[in-house]
């Protein structure tokens, strides 16, 4: 006869959505944020026998992050992440782990005649901001924090040669292409002792910095690949909280447009006109971790 043993589980609450304003006199702060927590407990028996007398509702869950925003606040979503992890595993004796996710709305106050604006805001949707964070009875926080939807696009200084030359190959060398890309990252910290929204902003920045180079003259990629490490590397060595970081980074193709073939009124060269495609297409990842030195 066949027996069972549940190996994981989790229940919470998805997409809590909060705006949170700091009203410091006549000048405000906003963090609107979107919320999901999950928590294991250590019965079982909410699954097995519909017992639910352990289950903290989901409902409650929700409860909990407006309460505990209007009591401490919203400084950064990695701080109120933790709060939140250390709040249930404390409250309630049978909960053994505890998980939030958090996404940040990317609003940013808006310039109004050369100064910031007190209380007004404009959407800015460059990258969205998200962290995770993970946390155990009687343990100490992990922390995830990433960016997604960051599309950056260069028209030139970068190439794709060189690559594997077979019977299945029809891509012609490439030494001068669009390069175009959505990122998304994921980075996990050493530490807690952070200051999450510079870390945040400083990752950003070394994306940008590693894709884009200076302004006048730019920065040449080899291919996508290259890019990618040449800006973990960066991340790594500007940010030592940082001990992993991920990227995702798949290719926004744009291709020349042959106008060639129209006989009275085409063109023979065209660099200028290109049609977007999206699908099918390439997809880098790669990650990138500190490895301990070794010792003699």
């Amino acid at each position: 006869m066949s027996t069972y043993k549940i190996v994981d589980d989790a229940y919470g609450k998805s997409g809590v959505k909060l705006l949170h304003i700091k009203r410091d006199g006549p000048v405000h702060s906003i963090r609107e944020l979107e919320v999901s927590s999950q928590l294991t407990l250590s019965s079982k028996k909410d699954y097995t026998e519909g017992d639910n007398s352990d289950i903290v509702a989901t409902d409650s869950q929700k409860n909990t992050v407006y309460l505990l925003a209007k009591k401490h606040g919203v400084n950064s979503p990695e701080e109120f992440a933790i709060l939140l992890c250390r709040h249930y595993l404390s409250t309630y004796a049978h909960v053994l782990k505890a998980q939030v996710q958090i996404e940040l709305y990317p609003w940013q106050r808006i310039d109004a005649d050369g100064k910031k604006h007190n209380h007004a805001f404009v959407f800015t949707p460059v990258a969205t901001r998200f962290c995770a964070a993970r946390m155990e009875k009687n343990g100490i926080p992990t922390i995830e924090s990433g960016l997604k939807d960051l599309r950056v696009l260069k028209t030139t200084q970068s190439a794709f040669v060189n690559f594997v030359n077979d019977d299945y190959r029809s891509l012609p060398d490439a030494s001068d292409r669009v390069f175009s890309t959505v990122i998304t990252s994921r980075w996990e910290y050493s530490t807690v002792n952070v200051d999450f929204c510079k870390a945040w902003n400083t990752v950003k920045d070394a994306i940008i910095k590693v894709f884009a180079g200076p302004a006048d003259k730019g920065i040449y990629s080899p291919s996508v690949q290259n890019t990618l490490h040449l800006t973990e590397k960066l991340v790594l060595d500007s940010v030592p909280e940082i001990n992993y970081i991920e990227m995702i980074l798949p290719n926004k193709h744009y291709i020349n447009v042959d106008l060639s073939k129209f006989k009275n009124v085409g063109f023979a060269h065209n660099d200028t006109v290109l049609q977007p495609l999206d699908k099918p297409s390439g997809n880098i990842r790669a990650a990138l971790t500190r490895t301990l030195a070794s010792k003699l």
